[in-house]
């Protein structure tokens, strides 16, 4: 039962700046008819493929954050690890505030590429911890480094 509340804790941990994230989206009002009005990369995709990626990458850091905490490693070797995943949910949240909350997005774009540092730094850490923690967190990274891209089209578009 311990391993399965952990389980359920990591998960619902990993999707804290995507709760965040949602005051700010282009779902919430507001956002939406700013969003819309800019100008795009032709690579954007619709709204519900944010939606799916965004949820299907919270599980997966979930998972990840799972695997740390059920590795036997010493509480010490972990909290590199630790520190790591709550510094990149915070940039996370941050760049959705920046982003669509005060429209911020040249500051959204070096909070992307901090979250990115971050999250490389990350999945580095997690490695000697556990080697499948790491590899979960690989397409996190793929989609930042999507999401970085899509930021700065914007800015350089507008």
């Amino acid at each position: 039962m311990k391993t399965f509340l952990k389980f359920i804790f990591a998960i619902v941990i990993s999707f804290i700046p995507g709760i965040i994230g949602g005051f700010f989206s282009p779902m919430s009002p507001g956002a939406n008819e700013w969003y819309n009005g800019l100008n795009q990369s032709v690579l954007t995709p619709n709204g519900w493929v944010f939606m799916w990626a965004w949820l299907i990458l919270y599980a997966l850091l979930g998972i990840a954050l799972f695997l740390i905490m059920n590795n036997e490693k010493t509480r010490h070797s972990k909290t590199k690890a630790y520190v790591l995943f709550i510094t990149q949910m915070v940039l996370n949240a941050l760049w959705s505030f920046l982003f669509f909350g005060l429209h911020a997005m040249g500051w959204a774009l070096l909070t992307i590429v901090a979250l990115l540092a971050v999250a490389i730094w990350m999945a580095i850490s997690f490695k000697p911890i556990s080697r499948a923690a790491s590899y979960l967190v690989w397409p996190y990274i793929a989609w930042l480094c999507f999401a970085l891209y899509l930021n700065g089209t914007v800015i350089l578009l507008n």
